[in-house]
């Protein structure tokens, strides 16, 4: 659970950040805060939750290269400096509607009265369906990624996760996305995907299998922003692993047979 940790002033404006560099994986008000301001001036066009998954970090990569920052997707002290003075935040009507648990969007130059739709009973659409709103596709994609680049993360989506249900191959999709982002990995996709050892397909061959449609759906999910994994970083089969090393990583949960952790 999210936990809302906000004191806020009486008129429900707050105008900076907590001193903490904000970074993939981390959750809560900063996060809140950051997908908000970057909303309000266009950069992030999905759901303020609190997580910074790989669509906050898009958001925040755009954001930064537009203003001239160095581009890491990581928001220091000038990058939050930057944002509180070319954005506005509301934390009243914000962690109002997410404590009400309403869909909600903060666009500057829009009433808030008409960015509000109340909770209701009818659920929401299928994450199977979430790619087809993306910002992406393979027709655009975020700078510095090519279709190669997705073709071969679709190859090794299949090769490792064909078996598992959507949700699990999105989760693998994100992992590769999550080495790309973390500076202890490389900084591509083919060098990430062909790290010695990395993946079980790379040794087994299975990474030249031919993907499906879904491997590609579940890359382009990832890609526009959807990390079941919360930032995981590795992953395995409990009943097959046999590496000691990797049941001492924190596990974050469990998707279909993966267990997903930092």
């Amino acid at each position: 659970m999210l936990v809302l940790t906000g004191i806020l002033p009486n008129d429900g404006w707050v105008t900076a950040f907590s001193d903490q560099v904000i970074t993939q994986g981390e959750s809560g008000d900063d996060v809140i805060e950051l997908q908000a301001r970057l909303q309000y001036i266009g950069f992030f066009k999905g759901k303020i939750d609190g997580r910074f998954g790989y669509g906050t970090y898009w958001a925040l990569r755009d954001f930064q290269q537009k203003y001239g920052l160095n581009v890491d997707g990581q928001a220091g002290d000038l990058t939050k400096q930057k944002l509180v003075k070319a954005s506005n935040f509301d934390a009243a009507f914000v962690h109002q509607n997410l404590e009400a648990g309403n869909e909600f969007t903060y666009f500057g130059g829009v009433p808030l009265d008409q960015q509000v739709r109340k909770k209701t009973g009818t659920p929401n659409a299928t994450k199977e369906n979430r790619v087809s709103q993306g910002r992406y596709t393979m027709d655009n994609l975020p700078q510095g990624y090519s279709k190669a680049d997705i073709n071969l993360m679709a190859n090794a989506v299949y090769g490792e996760a064909r078996g598992e249900p959507y949700i699990g191959q999105v989760a693998v999709s994100a992992v590769i996305l999550n080495r790309v982002a973390d500076p202890r990995f490389p900084k591509n996709i083919p060098d990430v995907i062909f790290q010695p050892g990395a993946f079980t397909a790379v040794s087994d061959g299975q990474i030249w299998l031919t993907p499906n449609e879904t491997a590609k759906r579940a890359v382009l999910d990832a890609i526009n922003g959807w990390d079941p994994t919360h930032g995981a970083l590795y992953y395995f089969n409990p009943e097959t692993a046999t590496s000691a090393w990797i049941w001492s990583r924190p596990q974050i949960e469990k998707i279909g047979k993966h267990i997903f952790c930092k």
